[in-house]
């Protein structure tokens, strides 16, 4: 399990629940239900970290609760 918030909520429109990782540009997942996101954008955010790491780019550090104004 990774230490990276993530924002989950349900999409009307792809009738699925969508899962984005703020900190990780352009990570996220889906799932049919809350849980099925939960597994997927897990294993996404693995392979966003493999990713980054064979680009040579920056991984941020995870930073827990994000504050939104």
């Amino acid at each position: 399990m990774s230490k990276y918030e993530i924002i989950i909520y349900w999409s009307e429109e792809d009738k699925a629940y969508i899962a984005e990782v703020p900190e990780l540009s352009g990570c996220m997942a889906d799932g049919r239900t809350y849980k099925e996101a939960v597994e997927n954008v897990e294993i996404v955010i693995e392979e966003w970290i493999e990713t980054a790491k064979a680009s040579g780019r920056n991984i941020p550090e995870p930073k827990g609760k994000l504050l939104y104004a």
